[in-house]
């Protein structure tokens, strides 16, 4: 059945029918295939148009491979979390900076984490001993020794 008009580029008749092709959707490096889908793809600007049946199944497979990831994230999150021994209150404080139910939300996998948490999260998993250096930068010495050189050398400046 071709004659359709693409709805993206406009081109006339440009719709061509497919059957059985299989598509992979991926979320956070997580992947899946979905196969057997059927829809029309415009042979000048390639866009895809699934059939009724085969949209829906590409949207529960995309839908159940993000809770999928979210539960996986929270699983981990909260493991790591435990062998740090730290409580949410203390991770959030420490590691993200959010609000004081975050932690709590990424682990019963209601939100994703940020990226970044998550990777810092794999990174103390894998290097524990790094907490220590995490908890000294957050406590700031280091910084406040280096404005307190900033201001003496702008005092020094200035008395000059």
């Amino acid at each position: 059945m071709n004659g359709k008009q693409c709805f993206s580029c406009g081109t006339h008749d440009g719709l061509q029918y497919f059957e059985g092709r299989s598509f992979t959707i991926d979320f956070k490096k997580m992947t899946r295939q979905i196969g057997d889908i059927s829809g029309y793809e415009c042979r000048v600007c390639g866009e895809i148009e699934f059939d009724d049946g085969s949209a829906e199944r590409y949207s529960e497979a995309s839908d159940q491979l993000l809770i999928d990831c979210r539960q996986l994230m929270a699983a981990e999150m909260k493991r790591i979390r435990r062998k740090l021994k730290l409580s949410q209150k203390e991770a959030v404080k420490l590691l993200s900076g959010g609000g004081h139910n975050a932690f709590s939300r990424y682990e019963r996998a209601e939100l994703a984490p940020p990226q970044p948490l998550f990777m810092l999260m794999r990174l103390l998993d894998r290097h524990p001993h790094l907490l220590g250096d995490v908890q000294a930068l957050c406590e700031g010495a280091d910084l406040r020794r280096l404005l307190a050189s900033l201001d003496q050398e702008r005092q020094a400046a200035l008395a000059s």
